[in-house]
């Protein structure tokens, strides 16, 4: 039986690489978009209709997130793996990011909301049907920011950041169901719609101090995330975050 992966904000970027990875595995794909309709419907057309679904849903609303969560088992007929990829309004651009002196708290509330309110909603809402398969798997997006912030995202960092304890309270609280719980965190990535803005000295700072001296792919990112949300590859692992960055940071 196929299984069936549920990927948020992913009509493009990151997320329609991640949700092109999981369909090449044989995955049934839930393509989660807010407001970018035609793409997730290419990418729908792309993958196939009858491998693939786009829905419409804001994660910071309960009520969206639980609708999508039933039109995607109704369809499929299961959930096995929840990503939680969606980034709501922030760009990479380091010329633009405000210093913290300027920032109001409603910028960290954004994106906190975005953040670490989706993840708590799509995750919740998904794991009933997780809970009586008695498997699953979570995988939540992070970054290397946290850990090496080049350039300082004040508000985009800090939410990410909250991930991590997140991710690995899940994983205590649900190992016993036979449900990993990990985060991905990559390197800033060449290119997406996020970081199409980002200077090229940006980019060149990253791949001259990076062992590999190559700047993350979207793709290295997606590969990690079918490991860890694939039941038959990760199945050993969980409360992790595994950076993929070219060995940029060292934890």
């Amino acid at each position: 039986m196929s299984k069936t992966v549920l990927i948020t904000g992913s009509s493009r970027g990151l997320g329609a690489e991640i949700a092109r990875t999981f369909a090449k595995d044989g995955f049934q794909v839930v393509i989660n978009y807010y407001h970018s309709q035609e793409k997730a419907e290419e990418l729908v057309a792309e993958i196939g209709p009858d491998r693939a679904m786009a829905i419409q849903a804001d994660v910071r609303n309960r009520a969206e997130v639980d609708q999508m969560v039933q039109q995607a088992v109704a369809k499929f007929g299961s959930l096995d793996t929840v990503v939680n990829n969606v980034l709501i309004n922030f760009k990479f651009d380091p010329v633009a990011q405000k210093l913290f002196k300027d920032l109001t708290w409603d910028s960290y509330q954004e994106q906190i909301d975005g953040t670490l309110k989706g993840a708590f909603n799509v995750t919740q809402s998904a794991l009933p049907q997780m809970m009586a398969q008695k498997a699953g798997q979570v995988v939540n997006i992070g970054t290397n920011l946290f850990q090496n912030p080049v350039v300082a995202y004040h508000e985009y960092t800090t939410a990410k950041a909250a991930m991590i304890g997140f991710t690995r309270n899940l994983a205590v609280e649900l190992g016993e169901f036979g449900i990993n719980v990990n985060m991905v965190s990559g390197g800033l990535l060449q290119t997406t719609d996020a970081s199409a803005v980002t200077t090229p000295e940006v980019f060149d700072y990253i791949k001259q101090t990076t062992p590999l001296r190559k700047v993350t792919e979207p793709g290295d990112v997606a590969k990690a995330v079918l490991f860890l949300g694939s039941s038959d590859q990760g199945r050993g692992l969980t409360a992790q975050n595994v950076t993929v960055d070219g060995g940029l940071t060292m934890n």
